[in-house]
């Protein structure tokens, strides 16, 4: 959901601050006032390309934030992370940031990060739909098509099972084509794998082995050192641990003189809690003693330097080949082995794999089947509710067909990546031929059209609706009945997602639950734009405007009982 929209320095906005309601926002104005330059706005921050002319003229940049509410959990906010930007555990914003410069590259920002303006068009993707025109002909690409229609059909399932079932065989199909085109190159690999092989195998490596080994050499290059520092430290410590008599007490022995002294005194109180300190500091002493005379039993022997520096040399030959590390020889190894397999591999191989591709290619049709029988089922039902919404919206005999073609036959050219099915969105306005869209309909037709069908998708996975949805030229051409028809429509659809649209209908406006006025001034030196929001008095005012172009007592009054009227629970 969008929280807050702040422009500066865009067109002729110097700044402007919105926060739309959860539900649904009006943006309205007069002709000409800049209402184009907050859904500009919003392109900026959704990754599209600055157009030419947006920096205000005595500016040196236009500056565009949006302030969005996210899951945490969420799509939107996984690409964030992946971009690089920190969301804490409870995080639920981010930041979407646009920078134009009046000469120069854009910059795009993060939550505060720099990051390529793809990123800022991935994320905007899951959370913000716009419906202009420029923007909703992208509905016109069977790919947007078949993933609108999985999104109303709820498919997820027959989807997951189709993909799984395309991998599989694409898998065994790449495999046989790798058998059938031997030639010399492909012998020679794998002679050369099978030598490699026999090398690494020869040697038989273990993980982290050479670390271990070169920990190991140094010991024994150092045995003198060692030797004389444990053998000082146990002699400062304990001298029984040493075979010299030195007459000397270590610090064990001195310091249990010491608690026994403190001891004798017999009274509880400082001299017993310091006795007991010093039997706790002899009892670490005496596990520094054993650990130390144990190192000094396990060192390594110097005559096991050679046989070390000899296995040492046969395990840096093999990293120097196929490493950088020796877990990455082994795994070259492994992966070796699999494809001398396939290499050498016999005819009853190839047979065996032909045999696998014929019921890996029966279970994707069947799955391809069962995946065209939920996108026909629900091709069907949003054509039919989509036709009764565009009646509802002063588009009566105009008629939406999502038509899926089942490709015909059974071999593998009857699939692809997404199933065997072709999609298409065909739309035919009364009177009219039946075109594909974005061919048969106008910028406002257009509009309306994606609104019944965000209204019909809606209507059957509600849960699935984008976060935010803003329509442009949705009320073009449009009046009386049918302007009030639109915007009940359009409330409708922001009990289920955040809607704003940009009108001139006072019979829109009328049903939002915010209404923000775009106008005009002029302060002497140039003309600014100004956005405010209205509500009480002031938007019945604006209400009043855009009704009848007038304040008077009469417009007024029919202005309140509009804004009475337009309740979707009244």
């Amino acid at each position: 959901m969008l929280e807050e929209l702040e422009v500066r320095d865009l067109g002729p906005i110097h700044h402007a601050l919105l926060a739309p309601a959860r539900g649904m926002t009006a943006i309205t104005g007069e002709t000409g006032a800049g209402k184009s330059m907050l859904l500009n706005a919003i392109r900026l921050i959704s990754g599209q390309t600055p157009s030419t002319g947006l920096v205000r003229g005595d500016a040196k940049q236009s500056w565009v934030q949006g302030v969005f509410a996210v899951a945490p959990d969420g799509e939107a906010a996984s690409i964030a992370r992946e971009a690089g930007a920190v969301l804490e555990e409870n995080d639920d914003e981010l930041f979407l940031t646009r920078t134009v410069p009046a000469s120069g590259r854009s910059r795009a920002m993060l939550s505060g990060r720099s990051v390529p303006r793809s990123v800022l068009a991935d994320i905007a993707g899951e959370l913000v739909t716009i419906h202009g025109q420029s923007d909703q002909l992208r509905i016109a690409a069977e790919a947007k098509q078949r993933e609108f229609l999985d999104m109303v059909a709820g498919d997820d399932d027959e989807l997951r099972a189709y993909g799984a079932a395309w991998d599989a065989l694409r898998e065994v199909d790449d495999r046989l084509a790798r058998l059938r085109t031997q030639e010399a190159s492909v012998r020679q690999r794998a002679d050369y794998l099978r030598d490699s092989i026999d090398r690494i195998n020869a040697v038989d490596p273990e993980p982290g082995e050479d670390v271990e080994l070169k920990e190991k050499r140094a010991r024994i290059e150092h045995a003198t050192q060692i030797s004389q520092g444990v053998e000082g430290a146990l002699g400062a410590l304990d001298s029984s641990q040493i075979d010299v008599d030195t007459g000397e007490q270590g610090a064990i022995d001195l310091i249990t003189h010491a608690s026994q002294a403190l001891r004798s005194i017999h009274l509880d109180g400082v001299f017993a809690q310091t006795a007991d300190r010093l039997d706790s500091l002899n009892a670490d002493l005496s596990d520094i003693v054993f650990s130390l005379a144990q190192e000094s039993e396990d060192e390594p022997k110097v005559d096991d330097l050679d046989g070390l520096n000899a296995r040492i040399h046969a395990l840096a030959e093999l990293t120097r080949s196929w490493g950088p590390d020796l877990q990455d020889v082994i795994a070259w190894r492994d992966k070796a082995i699999l494809e001398v397999e396939d290499l050498d591999a016999s005819p009853e191989k190839v047979s065996a794999l032909e045999e696998r591709r014929v019921q890996l290619h029966r279970e994707a049709l069947r799955c391809a089947d069962a995946l065209s029988a939920a996108r026909r089922r629900a091709a069907r039902v949003l054509s039919e509710q989509v036709g009764r919404e565009l009646e509802a919206l002063a588009m009566a005999g105009s008629h939406l067909e999502v038509r899926v073609e089942t490709r015909s036959g059974t071999g593998r050219e009857s699939l692809d990546a997404h199933g065997r099915d072709d999609i298409a969105f065909l739309f035919t306005r009364s009177p009219g031929p039946q075109l594909s869209m974005g061919r048969s309909a106008s910028g406002g037709e257009l509009s309306r059209l994606m609104l019944a069908l965000e209204l019909s998708a809606a209507a059957q996975r509600p849960e699935a609706s984008a976060v935010t949805f803003i329509f442009d030229e949705v009320d073009a051409g449009v009046g009386g009945k049918a302007a009030v028809e639109l915007g009940r429509r359009l409330a409708r659809l922001s009990r289920h997602a955040q809607v704003i649209v940009v009108t001139h209908l006072a019979q829109v406006a009328s049903w939002a639950d915010a209404q923000f006025v775009v106008s005009k001034r002029d302060e002497g030196d140039g003309v600014v734009t100004a956005v405010a929001e209205v509500s009480g008095e002031s938007r019945v005012r604006e209400v009043a405007r855009m009704l009848s172009g007038s304040e008077s007592r009469t417009s007024l009054e029919h202005a309140r009982e509009l804004i009475r009227a337009s309740d979707l629970d009244g």
